[in-house]
């Protein structure tokens, strides 16, 4: 062998030796695209938008439902909920995964790496440290056998590590702000389907300031990275579970309750790079067991979108079932340009009944009162009627936020667009359209006891079980600081 090529081989051997990277997840409850990185107006976000800047910021990234435990369920396995029957929010008696699935954990556990499952460092609810992280998938599993604790430093020296952190905004109860900023109030754009009422404008600025709690979150957890010198060797992906917790945002499939920021950072990824292709949460796991070097089981859906080339899709696919005692099916196709859903429940009204909802959310009484009081625009008042289309399609080059339906100016393209997801509820085996199993309770038990959570809400909060619309929206007028309150015409 020539002497020149011993340099050369020796230098290939340290390479092929060298650790793969470590993998950070930090998730977030219940968040849109509102990142100043993503065009955001009114909110201050400098950790993630430096996040975005230092790495890879993808702008067309989907969760596979629009509710926190479905989502979840698909995301650690890399598989829709309704391919592994992990599709109805909140199981109340979840069952062992069924084979082959094996979640993102266990397969990285399996490989010799050191998985943590922690709550962002100094996370705080009612006045007090949180200290278990969330964990909320629709199948059985013991965290303490599922995870090997809440801190990667904790591992052997050397050992590679992944490490999810979850991060509880902006999920509600938003605190409440003692004081609002009236200009930033008044320069904040609300999408034209929401009423520009003074309890929705101190809504979403409620929101929008926890957004920005996310944001020290994360600048949290990159200082810890940093601090113990790993930050450069270790792969970062910041995601939230779905969209933002607003009427027409988080239980439904709308741009606004599927669409979330996606940023990745770590070797290899370009700084400043912008995707734009379009990526399905399910990708996430299969995404890090490339960069591990490990094998993607055959039995995965996502597709990696680190480490090779980009996957570029036609279409990515989201799905509905029933969130806690809503019960409902919707299934949604989008493409690049198209977002097309399907539902298969067109005699429910959109206002589907949701105890967690209407014991949340001051904009649920307030739009009921507004449409009684004939206050909406006609694009808010379609939202309030008691049946819905059974197909919407949306033209998102020329309404991003999927507000239009064009369904029945455009045809064909519903016709062609129906066939696709047809075709994906077949091939992939979707369940959602299975009865419950026998394990489940009736949906009748289930909507009583949530019936029973919603009145003992009420109640606690001096209203009596089953406050009317009008009454509820002076709770909240007060709870926001409007008094006198800002009443709809009778």
């Amino acid at each position: 062998m020539p002497r020149f090529l011993l340099p050369l081989l020796a230098l290939a051997s340290l390479a092929a030796a060298a650790p793969p990277p470590n993998l950070v997840w930090i998730i977030a409850d219940d968040m849109s695209p509102d990142t100043a990185a993503y065009g955001a107006v009114g909110v201050h976000t400098p950790n993630l938008d430096r996040l975005a800047a230092e790495g890879r910021r993808f702008t067309r990234a989907y969760a596979t439902a629009p509710v926190c435990s479905s989502s979840r369920s698909a995301f650690i396995l890399g598989v829709h909920q309704t391919t592994s029957g992990l599709h109805a929010h909140d199981v109340e008696n979840p069952q062992p995964l069924a084979a082959p699935y094996l979640p993102l954990p266990a397969l990285l556990r399996e490989a010799g790496w050191f998985v943590t499952n922690a709550p962002a460092p100094g996370t705080m609810r009612s006045g007090r440290v949180i200290k278990k992280a969330k964990t909320h998938y629709n199948f059985a599993h013991d965290p303490a056998q599922m995870y090997d604790g809440d801190d990667w430093r904790k591992r052997r020296p050397g050992q590679s590590f992944f490490a999810q952190f979850q991060v509880v905004e902006p999920h509600r109860p938003f605190p409440i702000p003692e004081q609002y900023d009236e200009k930033s109030l008044a320069e904040l754009r609300l999408p034209p389907n929401y009423p520009d009422h003074p309890l929705v404008r101190r809504d979403w600025y409620a929101y929008l300031r926890s957004v920005e709690m996310v944001d020290r979150r994360v600048g949290d957890i990159l200082e810890q990275l940093r601090a113990e010198g790993v930050l450069d060797h270790t792969i970062v992906m910041f995601f939230a579970d779905h969209g933002r917790p607003m009427p027409w945002g988080k239980q439904w499939l709308s741009v606004e309750g599927l669409q979330v920021p996606l940023l990745a950072r770590g070797p290899g990824i370009l700084a400043g790079g912008v995707e734009t292709g379009l990526v399905s949460l399910i990708d996430l796991a299969p995404s890090l067991l490339q960069v591990a070097g490990l094998p993607v089981p055959a039995w995965m859906e996502g597709r990696p979108l680190l480490g090779g080339e980009f996957p570029r899709r036609a279409q990515i696919f989201a799905a509905r079932d029933r969130c806690g005692d809503a019960q409902d099916r919707i299934r949604a196709v989008i493409t690049p340009d198209h977002f097309f859903v399907r539902h298969f429940h067109p005699e429910l009204p959109w206002l589907n009944w949701s105890g967690y909802k209407e014991a949340s959310y001051p904009g649920m009484p307030l739009l009921r009162e507004l449409h009684r009081a004939g206050s909406l625009t006609p694009q808010q008042a379609r939202f309030l009627v008691d049946s819905r289309p059974s197909v919407e399609l949306f033209d998102l080059r020329s309404d991003p936020l999927g507000l239009d339906n064009l369904a029945a100016a455009e045809p064909a393209r519903a016709t062609e667009l129906a066939g696709t997801l047809e075709q994906w509820i077949a091939a992939s085996g979707d369940r959602g359209a299975l009865p419950d199993p026998d394990t489940e309770p009736s949906l009748a038990e289930i909507q009583a006891a949530k019936r029973k959570d919603y009145q003992r809400t009420w109640t606690q909060r001096g209203l009596g079980p089953e406050p009317s619309d009008a009454e509820r929206l002076r709770w909240w007028q007060q709870q926001y600081g409007l008094t006198p309150e800002v009443l709809p015409p009778r």
